[in-house]
């Protein structure tokens, strides 16, 4: 009995990442992890206070954060080399969540709480999510709405730091009212040259290093050069906002103490957070797993994060998603495993008790910089152009999207992003393609008479195709088309449905198939039915339409259908233009 105990507490041991992780480990390892550790650590640390700032928190509680996920991830991810952390495409959400909540100049600690609470929520709908293995609620944005959406995330962002990298502050409720302010502030000479010096020259470090030295870790170049900067020209004399003395030490256990009145707004907010997060992760781990030849396990993704969120607030720290440009740097450094988030957050701590005072000159402009520079990689200009070329439909959508968070706000915006999403998959199913179907000379099968004009038709015969499956929003779509196509020129005999498109039927639709097959043989005009699915067919069967649509009218391939309409009636193919005036016109509706 005991051994059975042994075991089953082995394997649940085993059901932990991080515990497979250790017992898989190897030794040859330890030199590359520990090597990416540090290196990783020195983006970790100006990143990490920067988007705490960008989030409206204290630019400690970027620190907080940064360890505590990383170690929760360690514990629970499933990723080998994903990097978690503070993100700048979370920031905009956390403070568009937790500052109303907090009263204009109010207290930093409650803005904390509120943050802390905001990311026990979030945390909280990954596990449940996981748990009831909702991984694909990912696959809510598609990809126009997304590239709409970060696109107007970035300029949010751009537009939102500003301010800090002019030496100056502006207050207003949305991203015109921002704009306008900041015009203003510029025209009334409120720049402080010495903060756009500092924010403008650190951008254009960023930039520069980025793309012509790629493996020198360009944030820390700048954050050690305008610390030095501050240290030789005494930019603090100069109306040059700096960090200051970050506090000694690391903060305990803490539950956040919040009022009931907050919980239904930070819970609306821990929603599109857990979604944008949840398709980040998603995103990246495919994309790097692709490289290390791992499976991605969006479940399990699902519950590392949330892991790493309850970690981060219960300990003063707010949401987390992963970073691509993080886990970036930590693969190019040469990570194995989830040691190299262990080493950083190490370091972190090691420098929190041991030198919190390293950062007291670090100027504010250059945190915007290090946020800016985010913002313009978290853009995608081009996807936008690439829509627009490809199709405008899709363009417009994100478009929308764009418009949604850059007039709204980033909640508001992520909100509309998965209303479109969905909308534009409803739509597709409400409209889908449909075309009728003509014989091609050389080419086996029957073919799109939209594609090809000279398809030979068979007088009496309708080959009709809906790309969809026929529910309650597109039956009378497909009923008004099948009534069109019955009562043209030369009046059809058979009105064959090429039903492989047709994945499933509903009881609104088959109620309709019923009414329209009676209607049609009133008028001596057959529905027939070829290449339905099995599943479909059993539907049919078990929905008791073979009473009125006569079992013989169900035929294996469009094929076998022809076939069986030419025996009976011994017509034979026609080029178009030689039936009689008014020959059946393709459909008239269907989107693309």
């Amino acid at each position: 009995m005991a051994r059975r105990s042994g075991h089953g507490v082995r394997f649940r041991l085993r059901a932990v990442a991080g515990v497979r992780v250790v017992a898989s480990y190897r030794r040859a390892w330890l030199a590359k992890d520990v090597v990416a550790g540090i290196v990783l650590t020195t983006l970790l640390v100006p990143q990490g206070m920067a988007y705490a700032e960008l989030a409206g928190l204290p630019s400690i509680t970027g620190l907080y954060t940064t360890v505590l996920c990383l170690l929760g991830y360690a514990v629970c991810g499933p990723s080998r080399i994903l990097v978690l952390g503070p993100d700048s495409s979370l920031g905009p959400m956390i403070a568009a969540t937790v500052l109303p909540l907090v009263a204009s100049g109010g207290d930093p600690d409650r803005a904390v709480a509120l943050a802390s609470m905001l990311a026990i929520m979030v945390a909280g709908i990954m596990i449940l999510a996981s748990v009831a293995k909702l991984g694909f609620i990912a696959d809510l944005i598609s990809k126009p709405t997304m590239i709409g959406y970060v696109n107007g995330l970035a300029l949010t962002i751009l537009i939102g730091q500003l301010p800090k990298l002019l030496g100056f502050k502006v207050e207003a409720d949305n991203l015109v009212g921002e704009c306008v302010r900041l015009v203003q502030k510029i025209a009334d000479g409120a720049v402080v040259p010495a903060s756009a010096a500092i924010g403008i020259g650190g951008i254009a470090l960023i930039l520069v290093l980025q793309r012509t030295v790629p493996k020198i870790p360009a944030v820390l170049v700048m954050v050690v050069l305008a610390i030095a900067s501050v240290a030789v020209f005494g930019l603090g004399e100069h109306g040059v906002s700096l960090v200051g003395e970050l506090p000694q030490g690391f903060p305990p256990f803490t539950i956040p103490d919040v009022r009931a009145s907050d919980l239904a707004p930070l819970f609306g907010g821990a929603l599109g957070i857990a979604l944008v997060s949840l398709a980040d992760t998603i995103s990246n781990a495919s994309a790097f797993a692709a490289r290390t030849g791992q499976e991605v396990r969006g479940n399990q993704e699902m519950a590392g994060i949330g892991a790493a969120n309850l970690a981060a607030g219960l300990f003063q720290g707010f949401p987390v998603s992963t970073s691509g440009s993080r886990t970036a740097v930590a693969e190019r450094a040469g990570a194995r495993s989830q040691l190299t988030g262990v080493i950083g957050a190490a370091l972190i701590v090691l420098m929190l008790l041991l030198a919190p005072g390293m950062f007291r000159n670090l100027p504010q402009p250059a945190l915007a910089a290090v946020v800016i520079t985010a913002s313009l990689s978290l853009a995608d200009v081009a996807g936008g152009v690439r829509l627009w070329r490809q199709r405008r439909t899709e363009f417009l959508l994100s478009a929308a999207a764009f418009l949604g968070v850059a007039l709204l706000g980033v909640l508001q915006g992520i909100a509309i992003a998965v209303a479109l999403s969905v909308l534009n998959v409803f739509r597709r199913a409400w409209w889908p393609y449909d075309t009728t179907l003509g014989k091609v000379e050389g080419l086996e099968g029957y073919h799109d008479v939209r594609s090809y004009p000279q398809a030979q038709r068979l007088p009496g015969l309708v080959i009709y195709r809906f790309d969809a499956p026929l529910f309650f929003a597109n039956a009378k779509t497909f009923r008004d088309e099948v009534r069109r196509l019955a009562v043209s020129e030369p009046r059809p005999e058979w009105i064959v449905i090429a039903a492989e498109p047709m994945t499933d039927v509903d009881t609104t639709a088959a109620d309709m198939l019923e009414e329209l097959d009676e209607a049609l043989n009133a008028e001596q005009v057959h529905l027939v039915f070829a290449e339905l699915k099995d599943p479909v067919r059993r539907k049919i069967e078990r929905y008791g339409l073979t009473r009125t649509i006569d079992p013989g009218h169900f035929f294996p391939t469009v094929e076998a259908a022809v076939d069986g309409f030419r025996v009976r009636t011994g017509a034979e193919w026609t080029l178009p233009g030689t039936e009689q005036p008014g020959t059946q016109p393709p459909p008239s509706g269907g989107g693309q």
